[in-house]
């Protein structure tokens, strides 16, 4: 089972709109993503990124493509970027397939839940989604913390 998925230029620049407040400045191409629509993204150094769509962070993560390509081969590395053991678990267990431009996200989102459990993995448009998944972060880091 292949565990990333790639994405048109119109997919990511709306999947991405709602996450500028992050993203900003520009100079960095989205690449790729995993199943659950976390966006792998090189700047113009040759620098690779990862937006991690459940935390709502962005993570310099590795100075090359090579780096990046040995660690996501690691089954560590499956497990924390690409989530392998939830994508695996919804298609087999669940029997969630995927169509080209859909993944898998939670409903309701584990920023709200703190739960990762595979019953609650459904499959969503990836512009829908990653878009919803950028306002919900935006208005999360509003909400003050008394």
């Amino acid at each position: 089972m292949e565990l990333t998925k790639q994405f048109s230029d119109d997919q990511y620049a709306t999947a991405l709109e709602s996450w500028s407040w992050l993203l900003e400045p520009h100079g960095k191409t989205p690449r790729f993503t995993s199943l659950f629509g976390d966006v792998f993204l090189e700047d113009e150094e040759g620098a690779w990124w990862f937006l991690d769509t459940f935390e709502g962070e962005l993570v310099h993560g590795w100075a090359s493509r090579a780096q990046l390509i040995a660690e996501l081969e690691t089954e560590e590395g499956q497990d924390r970027y690409l989530l392998g053991s939830l994508a695996m678990a919804a298609f087999h267990r669940r029997g969630l397939s995927l169509s080209d431009d859909e993944v898998y996200a939670y409903a309701p989102p584990p920023v709200i839940t703190r739960s990762f459990a595979v019953d609650e993995i459904q499959v969503f448009r990836f512009t829908v989604a990653i878009n919803l998944a950028g306002q919900l972060h935006r208005q999360l880091r509003s909400v003050p913390t008394d």
